[in-house]
């Protein structure tokens, strides 16, 4: 059996302790325990953990559990995205729930049967280890602000539904994130999020790419291919960008969401598929129906769940945790573990507007990791975009279509035209990426 990663159990018992190294070697790649859970913020944060075993009870004479629900308050907090088993010798099912419920993966009961405390942290592991390595690096972080708080309490109520949920918010929020943890926190999780760009594609391609098609439907069709539907069958279909499908083609679209099945190009038979689906976009779709731009039918099928995302500006108070974090991805990446944001640098970096959001606030501290000198950023080690401070020559943006042509062009001012480097900045395709130039006139 391949061996599942590391494990980190906290556990005031040495026995208990030891027992577990010897039970659980076999399954893990590297087992660290701890007899105290004072330490454990500081272990969160040195080392990426597949999944923690945490007992409940600490205090001599303690027994209420109360410190074991105190500590997983505080995982969460830390790390939202790790597995948490907790580990109790009294077997209340009262607190079980209740620690199921504020965010632990499962629970085991002591003395515990061998093979099933393998099962349930095995189980815990599961849905972390068949993420996409790009997807356990970038895990969903919640911030502090009580918007993101409120989103999150939405996310955790709908994800174990199939409901169709369409994310709203700027460009460079995390729309394609959330949606990714939307899918981890499903019943689904096993299964593929497969994603698709609907600003990419082009009419003469579109059925091809959602329905696929069989062999000869056209000239190239050299082999029978199927499509974005059937490749998420009993996953999920993430849908970017679904305010720039043409309106010539969202009826081929509810179509195939009505009916549940795809008919292949060159082909007459319809094939069932069994897919959650969860559509972005940065536009009003609801002043898009009103403009004759997007289909009411349409909307009411994707828009059973609608979940805002709020702009950085809105939420400073998530700016410098932020901030922190990427500081320390990209310190490990660039072999930089030690580096860290000087109290001046995250001054300045509160009082950015931060028009880019989330996706810029990233760049902007993955290049001073990158140029930096010492352990430390300071001011100077950051080359701001123009998005991230205040022009005086360019007049505010009044809706999101402003703020994105301003963007697009303040991109293309700054990478002096390449468009390779535009859309890598943007975080879009190439494809994207013209098509905006078009629908703006840029």
């Amino acid at each position: 059996m391949k061996k599942l990663g590391s494990i980190l159990i906290v556990d005031d018992n040495r026995s208990v302790l030891s027992a577990l190294q010897l039970l659980l070697k076999p399954v893990f790649t590297r087992i660290v325990t701890l007899p105290s859970p004072v330490t454990l913020p500081s272990a969160l944060r040195q080392e990426a953990w597949q999944v923690l075993l945490l007992d409940m009870n600490f205090g001599a004479g303690v027994n209420n559990g109360g410190e074991g629900l105190y500590w997983l308050h505080e995982v969460k907090r830390l790390c939202p995205s790790l597995p948490v088993v907790l580990f109790t010798a009294y077997a209340d099912i009262d607190l079980a729930v209740r620690g199921i419920k504020e965010g632990a993966a499962d629970f085991v009961v002591k003395p515990w049967d061998n093979q099933r405390l393998i099962d349930t942290l095995t189980a815990a592991v599961r849905p972390a280890s068949k993420m996409p390595a790009r997807q356990q690096e970038s895990a969903m972080y919640w911030g502090e602000s009580r918007a993101m708080q409120e989103v999150r309490r939405l996310v955790e109520k709908v994800a174990p539904t199939d409901a169709n949920i369409l994310i709203t918010g700027e460009n460079g929020t995390g729309k394609e994130m959330l949606a990714r943890e939307l899918h981890a926190l499903s019943g689904r999780w096993d299964m593929e999020m497969v994603t698709v760009d609907m600003g990419a594609l082009t009419p003469s391609l579109f059925e091809s790419e959602l329905f696929g098609h069989v062999k000869g439907a056209f000239t190239d069709a050299h082999a029978d291919r199927p499509g974005k539907f059937e490749a998420a069958n009993h996953g999920t279909l993430f849908m970017d960008e679904i305010g720039n499908l043409p309106y010539s083609l969202q009826a081929k679209l509810l179509t195939a969401l009505q009916r549940r099945s795809v008919v292949r190009v060159g082909s007459n038979t319809p094939i069932p598929v069994d897919i959650r689906l969860i559509c972005a976009t940065n536009r009003d779709l609801s002043r898009m129906v009103t403009h004759g731009e997007f289909r009411e039918d349409l909307l009411y099928r994707i828009n059973t769940i609608h979940i805002e995302i709020p702009p950085l500006r809105e939420r400073p108070e998530d700016i410098i945790p932020l901030a922190r974090l990427f500081a320390n991805r990209f310190g490990r990446q660039y072999g930089r573990p030690d580096i860290r944001l000087t109290d001046l640098t995250e001054q300045k970096l509160r009082q950015c507007p931060w028009k880019g959001n989330i996706r810029e606030l990233e760049h902007a501290i993955e290049k001073a990791v990158i140029i930096s000198d010492g352990t430390e950023l300071t001011p100077q080690a950051f080359q701001l975009t123009a998005s991230s401070q205040p022009a005086e020559d360019t007049p505010p943006a009044t809706t999101l279509e402003d703020m994105e042509r301003q963007m697009i062009r303040q991109a293309m001012d700054t990478c002096a035209g390449n468009l390779s480097a535009v859309a890598a900045q943007l975080g879009i395709s190439r494809q994207t990426l013209y098509n905006k130039m078009k629908k703006y006139g840029l």
